[in-house]
């Protein structure tokens, strides 16, 4: 029976199958196997979370700017609190801590 197994028409497929249980396990348990999937799968959560949070961002920022070319009392909130202006009629007053 063994020498069944030796013959040339099985020596491919048996060698194939040895190096196979010898090469899997130890391409699986490497630092570049499981582990690095994982930790690559990790890493993509992330991103995608970061690109989520990027994504509302515009939306907000969007939305601001149709306000701003639709509404006149939001362009003039933004000149006040982001840019500091004040109308000509106004007197600036300003105090030091």
């Amino acid at each position: 029976m063994l020498k069944d197994w030796l013959t040339p028409e099985w020596a491919l497929p048996v060698a194939l199958l040895t190096m196979s249980v010898v090469a899997v396990p130890i391409l699986v348990l490497s630092p570049s196997g499981l582990s690095r999937l994982h930790h690559l799968e990790a890493e993509r959560d992330r991103v995608d979370r970061e690109v989520a949070q990027a994504t509302r961002q515009i939306e907000q920022l969007r939305a601001e700017v149709a306000r701003a070319k639709s509404d006149p009392a939001a362009v003039e909130r933004i000149a006040r609190d982001e840019l500091g202006l004040v109308r000509q009629t106004e007197i600036v007053f300003q105090f030091g801590h």
